[in-house]
Order: structure tokens, then C-alpha cells, then sequence
């Protein structure tokens, strides 16, 4: 039989060693080069990522400011039209009374006419005071005019609020009540009611 061929001797665990650790150091350099970048690359956008925050947080600083400029702007402008608002009502309760002042007065004084006997010589200060009743009687363009501005401005108000709180619910609006003194007409007792003919007839002298 033939002789078995012989095994190679195996190397000394010291020159081994050194192989493995001449073929894996520049394998382990090159990991911990790499290790090192993406350290560095994630420190870098972490910090990036903090700068970021911040330069938000200083941006919805300002947005937010901007925003509370612009409602005590959007308050301040329906609180201006709510005291204008206050002085047309105002007026319109001054005109109204003026007014209703004058036709009584005028209504009076030809009720006083009638009363003392129709003197034919007093038709021409009758008829000036109906005509003094029928100028009053326009202090309904005067009051419906500011009237109109005042709600127009009741409504700018409104929708402001809207705007500022949408899904609120408007709260209850307490009814503002105007008293005026009246004033009323005493006839003379025993005089009659003014009819018709008295009427044409006063109008034709």
C-alpha cells in the first residue's frame, strides 16, 4: 500500500495572530472613520434641528403678536362704530321730538281756532300752521337716514365678532326702550269733533 501524504505543519498561533490582525485593523479603521462621520453628521443635525425649533418658536412668537395686533385692531374699530352708532339713535330721538313737539303745538293752535268761533280772518295763520305740520312730518327721512347708519354699524360690529369667535353663541341683546314725553291735545268742552265739511269748508276761506 501507498504511504498516506503528509499534513502540512501547522503554523505557530503567534504569526496567525498577526495575520488576522494585519488583515482586520484597516477593516476596523475604516468602521470607526465611518462610526466617527455618522456621529459627527447626526450632532450636526440634531443641532441644525434645535436651531430650527427655536427659529419657529420665535416665528409663531410673531405670528402670534401680529394675530393680537390685528383683533385689538378688528375690536377697536366696531367699538368706534358702536359710539357713533349711540350718538345717530341719539339724534334720532331729538329730531323725532322736536318734531312731534311742532305738530302738537300746530294741532293746538287750530284746535284753539276751532274753539273760538272759526274767525274767517285766521284761515291764513291756519294754514300756515298745516303747513308746519306737513315740514314737520319730514323728520321721517332725517330719522330713517341715521337710523340706517346705525344699523349698518350694528352690523359691521356683529360681524366682526363673528369673525373673531365663529362659533359662539351671540348672547341675548337687551331691548333698549326710548321714552319721550308726550304730549296731548285737550279739547274744549262742548266743542265737537271736526268733521269734513268744516275742514272744506275752513280750506276755501
Amino acid at each position: 500500500m501507498d504511504a498516506c501524504p503528509s499534513l502540512p505543519d501547522r503554523p505557530e498561533p503567534g504569526p496567525l495572530r498577526a495575520a488576522l490582525a494585519a488583515e482586520l485593523d484597516p477593516r476596523f479603521a475604516d468602521l470607526r472613520r465611518f462610526l466617527d462621520r455618522r456621529i459627527a453628521e447626526l450632532s450636526a443635525e440634531l443641532h441644525a434641528g434645535v436651531e430650527l425649533a427655536d427659529q419657529s418658536e420665535a416665528r409663531l412668537a410673531g405670528e402670534i403678536a401680529r394675530m393680537q395686533a390685528q383683533i385689538a385692531q378688528l375690536i377697536a374699530v366696531p367699538a368706534a362704530a358702536t359710539r357713533n352708532s349711540g350718538l345717530e339713535l341719539e339724534a334720532v330721538v331729538q329730531v323725532t321730538e322736536a318734531a312731534a313737539n311742532t305738530i302738537l303745538e300746530a294741532a293746538e293752535a287750530i284746535g284753539d281756532w276751532i274753539a273760538a268761533g272759526r274767525d274767517a280772518a285766521a284761515a291764513p295763520a291756519i294754514v300756515e300752521r298745516l303747513n308746519a305740520i306737513f315740514e314737520a312730518c319730514s323728520f321721517q327721512d332725517l330719522t330713517g337716514q341715521r337710523i340706517r347708519r346705525a344699523i349698518q354699524h350694528l352690523q359691521q360690529v356683529e360681524g366682526a365678532l363673528r369673525t373673531l369667535a365663529p362659533a359662539a353663541e351671540a348672547p341675548e341683546r337687551p331691548r333698549v326702550e326710548v321714552r319721550t314725553q308726550a304730549r296731548t291735545v285737550e279739547t274744549a268742552a262742548g266743542s265737537s269733533d271736526l268733521a269734513q265739511a268744516d275742514i272744506d269748508a275752513l280750506l276755501n276761506g
